[in-house]
């Protein structure tokens, strides 16, 4: 459960009721908690999804992590790859 001081003011600023407020904080606060693991799992399943090759796919993944809301360390395809195969 997020800190209610912080429920209470996105309610009051928001028009949330306050357990909409605190789902919204906490899918915040998950969104931030992803780890770059994480992040090319979930984008590679997309990617996938949308009937991309894993070739195109790598390529786009290692852009996204160059633009991605964490500090993310550069990763070569090898890399990648081995996030999502093991």
């Amino acid at each position: 459960m997020p800190d209610q001081e912080l429920v209470r003011r996105i309610a009051q600023t928001t028009g949330l009721s306050p357990a909409e407020a605190a789902r919204v904080i906490d899918d915040v606060l998950a969104w931030h908690d992803e780890t770059v693991e994480d992040f090319v799992r979930r984008r590679h399943r997309h990617h996938q999804t949308y009937g991309r090759r894993n070739d195109e796919i790598f390529e786009l993944i290692g852009d996204e992590l160059r633009h991605a809301r964490f500090a993310a360390p550069e990763l070569t395809v090898r890399q990648l790859r081995r996030i999502v195969y093991g």
